[in-house]
């Protein structure tokens, strides 16, 4: 015999109430319905259950030893309800936010000012990921948001994770500050990349999707770079830089304008980055992962409008407005 909790249950109900309508109440069903239920559980269990009277109904010696049980899936649905409501609402409350170095320095920490403004009593940790771990991470569960790049070409995420675009990131060239093309162009002057083939070259790493893009490009312009200095790092290729051995390309959102550098914007077609947040598609468990999206998209909006700016009379990003 297929025992239905739901059978448990209703007899659970009708003892506690004293009718079939009360029960139907609660289980907000039809008199009738509850009735054809009352009979399908008699048929199943093959014995009386309900007694029907004038003043109600009450439950025969098998019907209460039955309900007995469903007063235990009474309580555990009670439990169940009680402590999914508790999760919802810590999840309605958590951001698990990964990112790599340059938007954890420059696109994050100003959507977090005005998310936690908004939203004092979130529960946020952020983590460093490597940008081309992060989706990963998000499709494995440990992560809410993940800020990732992709170079050159667009992210191709998995089916379970959605990618939210926020902003296209040139690479730029840095040089020394007593470079003869700084000292001879002026500072919103583009140079061609081919014009740096026979220079010394502090590179990311190889292996890296951003080294892979630089020699793609040096390849388009004619020659193949003499990369002397490799990292993983664009604030120590820039540190390197400016002790005036070699140049670099670097992400014009990671310019740390380190001492003794300048930088140059490059001839197009540009070599660039992606920048994306990730989620997961079912994302609706975490509330906060959209408003920070939505934030991060003001941010690099504000970010960008500086680039564009006219060349010394590029304006500060304006703060994000604060809700209330």
């Amino acid at each position: 015999m297929m025992v239905e909790p739901g059978q448990l249950r209703l007899l659970a109900l009708i003892e506690r109430h004293g009718s079939l309508t009360a029960a139907a109440h609660v289980l907000q069903l039809t008199p009738a319905a509850v009735t054809q239920q009352v009979a399908k559980a008699e048929r199943g269990w093959q014995v009386p259950l309900v007694v029907r009277g004038p003043r109600g109904a009450t439950l025969t010696a098998a019907g209460a030893l039955l309900a007995s049980y469903g007063r235990t899936v009474e309580d555990a649905l009670e439990s169940a309800e009680e402590e999914l409501a508790a999760l919802l609402g810590h999840l309605s409350r958590r951001l698990r936010i990964g990112t790599f170095q340059a938007a954890a320095l420059h696109l994050l920490p100003p959507a977090l000012t005005t998310l936690r403004h908004r939203y004092p009593d979130a529960d946020v940790s952020v983590v460093d990921v490597v940008s081309g771990t992060g989706a990963d991470e998000i499709a494995a569960g440990p992560l809410d948001v993940a800020i990732v790049a992709s170079w050159g070409t667009p992210l191709a995420p998995s089916p379970h994770v959605r990618a939210h675009p926020l902003l296209v990131d040139p690479m730029v060239v840095v040089l020394p500050d007593d470079h003869p093309l700084a000292a001879a162009r002026p500072a919103d002057a583009e140079i061609r990349l081919e014009e740096l083939r026979d220079e010394s070259w502090v590179s990311i790493l190889a292996g890296h999707a951003a080294r892979e893009q630089f020699h793609d490009a040096a390849r388009t312009a004619g020659f193949t770079p003499s990369v002397r200095f490799e990292t993983e790092s664009y604030d120590v290729a820039q540190a390197l830089v400016g002790t005036g051995i070699a140049v670099a390309l670097v992400s014009r959102l990671a310019l740390s304008h380190a001492p003794g550098t300048t930088h140059r914007e490059l001839a197009r077609p540009r070599p660039h980055r992606q920048l994306y947040a990730v989620t997961k598609n079912d994302a609706g468990l975490t509330p906060l992962a959209d408003l920070l999206i939505d934030l991060l998209r003001d941010v690099a909006r504000d970010i960008t409008a500086t680039w564009d700016a006219p060349s010394g009379g590029a304006r500060p990003a304006p703060e994000p407005q604060l809700g209330a």
